[in-house]
């Protein structure tokens, strides 16, 4: 006898709450009982939508993920030059009100660097997708090994400027250097759409 079949759109209610509640307790708190309880359904539920802790794990970061790139993309606009896109990353990024899934966001990266295997999904898709959507920015006429020098480049300062945020709560120091790097980038656009004189 074949089992009920996957309600996808109920799937997909219950992964965003899932990530909401992530989010707000940390993922060392993910577990079927207290996730459950918080969304109002059994822990069968859970284990019938997502199978197990771990496929849940990876469902939410992959939501996490859709949500962040669905921002982004919104805040940026259609065809965007690589320093419309950074600055629409670093605004979103070091949001206060997304302070929670950054945190997160770098809780699951430690623990994905101790347990690469378990976390090998998180991993192949941390850098690659940014990779590629900065590469995309920079232009067709940018020859690929320096745009992924700078697409390199963009995520790790990116990433940094993060980082010490959420850790120092320095907000001034951190958006000065952020600032100070998203010009660099605004005039290397300036330069190249000037063209030669």
């Amino acid at each position: 006898m074949a089992g009920r079949p996957v309600d996808y759109q109920r799937r997909a209610e219950l992964l965003d709450a899932v990530v909401d509640y992530t989010v707000e307790h940390g993922f060392s708190e993910l577990s079927w009982r207290p996730v459950a309880a918080a969304l109002g359904v059994s822990p069968t539920t859970l284990v019938h939508r997502f199978g197990t802790k771990e496929q849940m794990l990876q469902a939410v970061l992959g939501r996490l993920r859709e949500r962040i790139f669905q921002a982004t993309g919104e805040t940026a606009g259609k065809q965007p030059d690589l320093a419309t896109v950074v600055r629409a990353v670093w605004e979103r990024t070091s949001d206060p009100r997304q302070g929670a899934e950054f945190r997160l966001f770098f809780a699951v990266y430690g623990r994905a660097l101790q347990a690469p295997q378990q976390f090998s999904d998180f991993l192949e898709h941390v850098v690659t997708d940014w990779m590629s959507a900065l590469r995309d920015a920079q232009g067709p006429d940018t020859d690929p090994a320096t745009a992924t020098r700078t697409a390199t480049l963009v995520i790790a300062t990116i990433r940094g400027l993060l980082l010490d945020l959420l850790a120092t709560g320095d907000r001034d120091r951190v958006h000065d250097a952020a600032e100070s790097f998203l010009a660099t980038l605004e005039q290397s656009a300036a330069a190249k759409g000037a063209g030669p004189c």
